[in-house]
């Protein structure tokens, strides 16, 4: 079996998801009394890390994490509505680019998965229209259908991808060699190098010396 392996933010969508996220909470008609909360839990932790006091990936963990908290014990209905919300929004701007790619990948037969660190829901909101055989996204555990306090959040981030990524596909015979993946970030490297086709999209710069270093195809 041959996969296409795609990238969330900055690829499939243009942009960053979280800035997004954080406007949303803001300005929601119901629930933007949370975002003081989250505001408040984030704000040291946000001066440590742009101090370099604070490692990147542990920082976007708490920022992932800080932003359910804000939701308190709000029961599952309730977040899975905020998410589909702005998926609907979001679900307009995708790359028209990246949809045409993984459209041929489908006509061709290769199975496709949307592996990122974006929250379950949210991925699954935005592309409600489509068809991806496999999402990994940031899952949101609940309790009774209810967020538990001080809920762990289990971001899918570098080397997690990977991780994620073979243990789905481990009883299966992959074909990685003719295999796509497509990243724009240098965090999707392990991704981008589990398969012979690796794409860099609109990539930010160390990932782009890599792939120029390494004869990748850039778009």
């Amino acid at each position: 079996m041959k996969v296409a392996i795609f990238d969330f933010d900055g690829t499939l969508f243009p942009k960053e998801t979280f800035p997004l996220l954080m406007g949303h909470l803001k300005n929601h008609p119901v629930h933007f009394q949370k975002y003081r909360n989250f505001f408040l839990r984030i704000l040291p932790v946000y001066a440590a890390y742009k101090c370099k006091l604070y490692p990147e990936q542990k920082f976007k963990e708490y920022s992932m994490w800080s932003y359910i908290a804000a939701f308190g014990t709000s029961p599952k209905v309730e977040v899975e509505q905020f998410f589909s919300q702005i998926g609907e929004i979001m679900s307009h701007n995708l790359s028209e680019s990246v949809l045409h790619r993984l459209q041929q990948h489908q006509s061709d037969g290769y199975y496709t998965m949307l592996v990122s660190g974006a929250y379950e829901p949210l991925l699954h909101s935005v592309t409600k229209n489509v068809n991806f055989d496999f999402i990994i996204g940031s899952s949101i555990p609940y309790t009774d259908e209810k967020l538990p306090k001080k809920a762990p959040i289990n971001y899918i981030y570098g080397e997690r991808k990977t991780a994620s990524i073979n243990a789905h596909l481990s009883d299966t015979e992959v074909d990685w060699e003719n295999s796509f993946a497509y990243g724009d970030s240098y965090t999707d490297l392990n991704v981008l190098e589990l398969v012979g086709n690796p794409v860099a999209v609109n990539p930010e710069p160390r990932l782009l010396e890599v792939a120029n270093h390494k004869k990748w195809e850039v778009i």
